[in-house]
């Protein structure tokens, strides 16, 4: 079966500051309490799209969600007028308004597990929103999620959105912790579910908790019925991976078509999981091309602080693919060198594109966090019937929005401007003309 993989990105919002709100991100920790420039954020997203739709390939984008996320204040307690309810939360507690005017929906990655039809027993693309439950800024986002993606993947007889995983305790994040492997994006692949702890084991002293749960990944793979035939393998990240920075697998490894890029120290039990991958895709009809940075040529710390894994590997049009990495890999030694090496080495991977994403890498998220990958039939593309794609004339019709709505300055005190609320409302509005989604904001459906 023809089919290609689409990324759909995730637009960052009006709202976008360094709150320092996840647990176990480096970067987001550093980085907590300066000042923030949502204009360039969005525009340096932008800018990646672009050069993803200049390589040939076809690319999406999901609206920023709106914050500060009233609806949340309302059902705390807080009443009045929307503008009221914001400052009331920021004198009650600003770190409140912090977690509800996160714009972490930008990183798509969250948003959901998307499972291809060639995998799926029903033949249909399968989507479970993420419940991002480790994290209260994150789980307001999966209701909107979930109506984003009702909206752009509307024919129920070829898409099927699943409820998010039930459980505060069984903690899911979307497909950062999700790898597949195929020979071609339209072949029946791998689907690798990766998690960092069980749900029901007890803390034993770790530096940071792992946020995905076994039973999480359990639940999704079940419900998009991925079982038969061994097309799902669960996977144990290593805790010394999570440790060092790696709030997800996204961080320390990368798929597409048959490469897995990552560093030898990503999973727990190496070995035996590269042998289960072996096998697994050889009864799929293909080998694995195992990309490995090996503990001696590049370390965990340094992995985390380049993040050289939270790259896009991309299938080029003409053949071959090409990494998309931010700045920070190409300017850290070892990294660099071990992206060479990848390119000396006259395999699958031919390119290399370093992309500066600083606004967003400075609260940890990466090319590989910005976007949400769907493998569609063309068939399934034409279902979509334009939602959500971008074509020279959207792309251009968001930058101008993002340059006339979008402050360049944002501090945290900021989040309580009720001119920011009414600011962000209008940009929203104006983004979902362009894509043509309808009322998927609290604020719309009021």
């Amino acid at each position: 079966m023809t089919a290609i993989e689409v990324n759909f990105d995730g637009l960052v919002g009006p709202t976008h500051n360094y709150g320092g709100l996840a647990q176990g991100n480096l970067a987001a920790a550093a980085n907590e309490g300066k000042v923030s420039n949502p204009r360039e954020a969005a525009l340096q997203g932008l800018g990646k799209m672009r050069t993803l739709m200049r390589m040939g390939l076809t690319q999406g984008v999901l609206p920023p969600h709106e914050r500060p996320h009233v609806a949340s204040l309302r059902k705390m307690g807080f009443a009045g007028r929307d503008a009221d309810v914001v400052a009331t939360a920021m004198r009650a507690s600003p770190v409140l308004l912090a977690n509800v005017s996160s714009a972490s929906a930008m990183w798509t990655a969250n948003a959901a597990t998307v499972s291809p039809s060639a995998d799926t027993g029903d033949g249909r693309v399968h989507f479970t929103p993420a419940s991002l439950s480790s994290h209260f800024h994150r789980a307001i986002e999966t209701e909107t999620t979930a109506r984003v993606l009702s909206a752009v993947f509307a024919d129920r007889a070829k898409f099927e959105i699943h409820p998010a995983v039930p459980f505060a305790t069984f903690g899911d994040e979307g497909a950062a912790n999700h790898c597949r492997l195929s020979s071609s994006h339209g072949e029946r692949g791998i689907e690798l579910f990766v998690y960092g702890r069980s749900a029901f084991a007890k803390s034993e002293g770790e530096r940071f908790i792992a946020r995905q749960a076994m039973e999480a990944s359990h639940i999704v793979a079940t419900q998009h019925q991925l079982w038969s035939g061994g097309g799902a393998l669960l996977v144990k990240q290593s805790q010394r991976a999570i440790d060092a920075g790696a709030f997800h697998n996204d961080v320390i490894a990368v798929s597409n078509g048959n490469v897995l890029m990552f560093h030898a120290q990503a999973f727990e039990q190496r070995d035996t999981f590269v042998e289960s991958l072996v096998r697994a895709s050889e009864a799929r009809g293909f080998q694995p091309v195992l990309l490995e940075a090996g503990a001696d040529e590049l370390s965990l710390d340094e992995a985390v602080k380049s993040y050289l894994f939270n790259s896009q590997i991309v299938t080029l049009p003409a053949g071959g693919m090409a990494l998309i990495l931010p700045s920070e890999a190409e300017e850290a030694p070892r990294a660099k060198a071990f992206v060479d090496r990848v390119l000396a080495a006259n395999g699958p991977v031919r390119e290399a594109h370093y992309l500066d994403l600083r606004q967003s890498m400075r609260n940890g998220g990466g090319p590989a966090c910005l976007r949400l990958r769907v493998v569609l039939t063309g068939e399934e593309l034409a279902a979509l019937d334009g939602r959500a794609l971008l074509d020279d004339a959207r792309l251009a019709a968001l930058e101008e929005i993002v340059r006339r709505r979008y402050r360049d300055r944002l501090a945290i005190a900021d989040l309580a401007d009720p001119a920011l609320l009414d600011e962000s409302r209008t940009a929203l509005d104006e983004i979902g003309q362009v894509l043509g989604l309808g009322a998927v904001h609290d604020f719309q459906r009021v």
